[in-house]
């Protein structure tokens, strides 16, 4: 049960009809995962731990460096050249005691993946490596952990919800392909971000994450949300599942 604390914390969760007691239960009793504490996984982090996730993983092997404070809004000054995945921790307790924070400073790769992502109830990556957003959607699949992933870039933005081994629904690969498995890719180093862009994508992606936990609304599973900071506009796009997806397109997909 809720204690008398955690009521008055979650009260404007609990009135709201879609989520209620019932689903802040579901939220407490959670288990995320987020793949990396940069710009979008800091808004993620904070939003869901401020919601009560019971557990949360954080998966990050960087450290905080004076680029990033103009985004990265969990870090300060003083914190520079410090763990990002351990700061993290100690400043979501600060957010709300309830939420058990695991900090993991490794780097995920396909040999690791499965072991630092097995046992939790959603993956949120907001990693700014492609290989190792490769890696997080292949060990998603296998390991039936639905997926929210989110990425930015300048002005631009794209959210989307996989569950790749139900039938009729599209993987990560499905949507990308295997055309760019080295980590190669642009970053925001060299194209740039505005900071308030991860602030909406790594909030979006955290209302995902918890969608994806409690239930509400409409599934997202399958979406693809595109967000255009400079018009400002933001499309949705349903995303079919691929017969030929080197990770999801096989006969059995149930």
């Amino acid at each position: 049960m809720l204690s008398d604390d955690e009521l008055e914390r979650y009260a404007r969760h609990i009135v709201l009809r879609e989520v209620g007691g019932a689903g802040q239960m579901k939220l407490r009793g959670a288990r995320g995962v987020v793949v990396g504490a940069g710009g979008i996984g800091v808004p993620v982090l904070q939003y869901l731990a401020a919601a009560g996730i019971g557990a949360l993983t954080i998966i990050d092997d960087d450290v905080v460096g004076a680029s990033n404070l103009q985004r990265q809004v969990l870090y300060g000054i003083g914190d520079i050249g410090t763990q990002k995945a351990l700061l993290a921790t100690r400043r979501l307790f600060d957010i709300n005691p309830y939420v058990a924070v695991t900090p993991v400073t490794e780097r995920l790769d396909g040999g690791n993946a499965d072991a630092l992502l097995e046992g939790h109830d959603v993956i949120l990556d907001g990693s700014d490596s492609f290989a190792t957003r490769l890696a997080v959607a292949d060990a998603a699949y296998r390991l039936h952990i639905p997926l929210v992933s989110a990425a930015i870039g300048q002005f631009h933005g794209q959210i989307g919800t996989w569950t790749g081994w139900l039938k009729d629904q599209p993987c990560y690969r499905c949507y990308v392909g295997d055309a760019f498995d080295a980590d190669d890719c642009d970053t925001c180093a060299e194209d740039g971000v505005l900071g308030a862009m991860t602030g909406l994508i790594g909030s979006f992606a955290a209302l995902e994450a918890i969608r994806a936990l409690v239930g509400f609304g409409d599934s997202a599973a399958g979406k693809l949300h595109v967000v255009d900071g400079l018009t400002p506009s933001m499309r949705t796009i349903r995303m079919p599942k691929d017969p030929g997806c080197s990770t999801c397109g096989t006969p059995d997909n149930s």
